[in-house]
């Protein structure tokens, strides 16, 4: 097992990036720059033993700096959308940026994708751990406290990336942190044929802005039901209200069991290669985004075309807009306090 560093180019601002490659003993390959902490490339073996690239992304820094949808990236202050940029904490309101329609999304017009991160390199125990540290000041994007965050990539011998995720502030702040990288387990096409099981009884349902209504909606009987494995494209151009918002699937769902506990929150798996992804996370709930907003205009690694659907994200978090609605679990950080969380995407073949 080995990790490596090189030059992977220069921000207009004149900061050298780096990009590390963690590979572990089976070769399984992931690679990580310091800008925004994106997952740049991972390779896998399919069930043939050959390995491919099964991420979305660009073959150079200036793709993402210029249009990225969010490829790869660690989302934060604040995951997802919050309604209107506005949350009330300790009776002070704070408006942060609309960039998103009518909310804020992703913590705003520079959120944690768009920082440089502090790089730090670990090995033992069976793994190569890549740790970034940002440091985001009181004020940064309107958020409160200055939060101090640590997002560790620890690629294991098992073919598994596991993601920890840590924080701690000075003042009452809010936090909500994912990563948002897009999966094709077949390396190219779209995601249509992948078959998906998420461990959710319910999901939130979303109103025209995409904002959840608050209503913890059952799976059953829906287009959302993921409980058994079913192939993504199924369902998803009924004329279903949820799915007409979103032009596809792009909502939270309310992962079974209990917060805290790293759990199987959900499976996908690719028959043309083979491929199987498994997501376990200590988080509350999960982001399925089947890439609905992907419109063919961005040509991404190797000159590929990205169409509509291209990828998906898996993006365990806690739910969108959770300050807004008590009722949700708590996305308030204070001092003294640190935030911890999982994920493992661990992989495999069928």
């Amino acid at each position: 097992m080995k990790i490596e560093s090189r030059p992977y180019g220069q921000l207009p601002s004149g900061v050298e990036i780096t990009e590390y490659v963690l590979t572990n003993d089976r070769g399984m390959r992931v690679q990580v720059i310091t800008y925004g902490g994106i997952i740049t490339a991972l390779h896998v073996p399919d069930r043939h033993g050959d390995l491919g690239d099964v991420v979305l992304g660009y073959d150079a820094l200036d793709g993402y700096v210029k249009k990225n949808p969010y490829f790869g990236c660690i989302t934060g202050r604040f995951a997802n959308r919050i309604a209107g940029g506005r949350f009330t904490l300790d009776g002070t309101t704070y408006q942060l940026a609309i960039n998103h329609g009518p909310n804020h999304l992703h913590g705003g017009q520079v959120g944690f994708d768009k920082r440089v991160w502090q790089a730090a390199v670990e090995e033992g125990n069976g793994a190569i751990s890549l740790a970034l540290a940002y440091l985001s000041k009181d004020g940064e994007e309107n958020y409160p406290g200055n939060l101090l965050v640590t997002v560790t990539y620890t690629l294991m011998s098992e073919n598994a990336l596991r993601i920890s995720y840590r924080a701690s502030t000075d003042q009452p702040t809010i936090l909500n942190l994912t990563n948002h990288t897009y999966f094709n387990l077949a390396g190219s096409g779209t995601i249509l044929d992948h078959e998906l099981m998420i461990n959710a009884d319910h999901f939130t349902p979303i109103d025209e802005a995409m904002i959840p209504t608050g209503e913890l909606r059952p799976v059953d009987g829906t287009p959302f039901d993921f409980r058994q494995p079913r192939r993504i494209g199924a369902h998803i151009d009924e004329p279903d209200e949820q799915l007409q918002r979103a032009g596809g699937y792009d909502h939270n769902f309310v992962l079974n069991g209990t917060p805290g506990e790293l759990r199987l929150a959900a499976r996908l798996y690719d028959p043309s290669s083979g491929r199987v992804l498994e997501v376990s996370t200590t988080e509350p709930g999960m982001q399925l985004y089947t890439g609905n907003f992907l419109d063919g205009t961005i040509v991404g690694k190797g000159g590929v075309t990205y169409v509509r659907r291209a990828g998906l994200c898996l993006e365990t978090q806690h739910f969108p807009d959770s300050p807004n609605h008590p009722h949700f679990p708590s996305t308030v950080l204070r001092p003294g306090e640190e935030f911890h969380s999982v994920t493992v995407f661990a992989f495999g073949t069928a």
